[in-house]
């Protein structure tokens, strides 16, 4: 949990005013709370999250930083661009689709690198 320090105006802290909440509602909140941490926005906070420099990102993919800049802030790429970027933080993409009345399917060698170069 994020704990907020106290001002010098006598403010609360977060951890203050869940302690006064209900068990099931601050339930609740940390289940939401726990679940927003889980999703990512975007591949700059997905490298943060692992920890990784554009710099360190550049030299996996064999490119210089400010390309890494110019992927980070796409909004549209090709997937083979999306695994190596994912790959080179660490990771493994999988595309999963879900479809009503149906388990979810796992669709493999989408965005497989064919000498393709990063965009």
């Amino acid at each position: 949990m994020v704990v907020a320090k106290k001002s010098g105006t006598g403010g609360r802290t977060l951890d203050d005013v869940m302690a006064t909440l209900p068990a099931p509602r601050r339930h609740a909140i940390e289940t939401s709370v726990a679940a927003t941490v889980r999703e990512i926005e975007g591949l700059k906070a997905l490298r943060q999250l692992t920890r990784h420099s554009q710099e360190q990102i550049a030299q996996s993919l064999g490119v210089k930083q400010p390309s890494v800049l110019k992927i980070e802030r796409q909004t549209d790429l090709y997937l083979s661009t999306l695994r190596r970027f994912v790959e080179a933080a660490g990771g493994k993409l999988e595309l999963r689709v879900e479809l009503p009345g149906s388990e979810p399917i796992l669709l493999i060698g989408l965005g497989e690198i064919r000498g393709e170069q990063v965009s």
